[in-house]
């Protein structure tokens, strides 16, 4: 399962109502090949399940993941952050051995 920060949960509400998206939208969260480190993380909305898709919530949000994903994320917590080195979601993922600088991608 992929848990949410109070500030990640705040800065998704604020995207879903200035999209105007309605209840059926979720957050999808996935891993792809790519990046520095060899898998990079993909954040997305959405409002459709799609075979073999892991839904759950945390903190009111709901979450989707693939089940290739949830392999590589159980665990994971998903923060926000609006620092003054960038700002944007940041993965803290426990089964990740090692991450870029960027902190976009990750190897396990």
């Amino acid at each position: 399962m992929v848990t949410i920060t109070e500030k990640a949960k705040q800065h998704i509400l604020d995207i879903i109502r200035d999209k105007n998206y309605d209840n059926t939208y979720f957050i999808r969260v996935a891993v792809e090949s790519g990046g520095c480190s060899g898998l990079s993380y993909k954040l997305d909305f959405d409002n459709e399940e799609k075979k073999g898709d892991q839904l759950f919530e945390d903190n009111g949000i709901k979450i989707c993941l693939d089940i290739k994903s949830y392999l590589y994320l159980a665990g994971t917590e998903l923060d926000y952050s609006d620092g003054l080195t960038g700002k944007g979601f940041e993965f803290h993922n426990p089964n990740a051995s090692r991450t870029c600088a960027c902190g976009e991608s990750f190897a396990v």
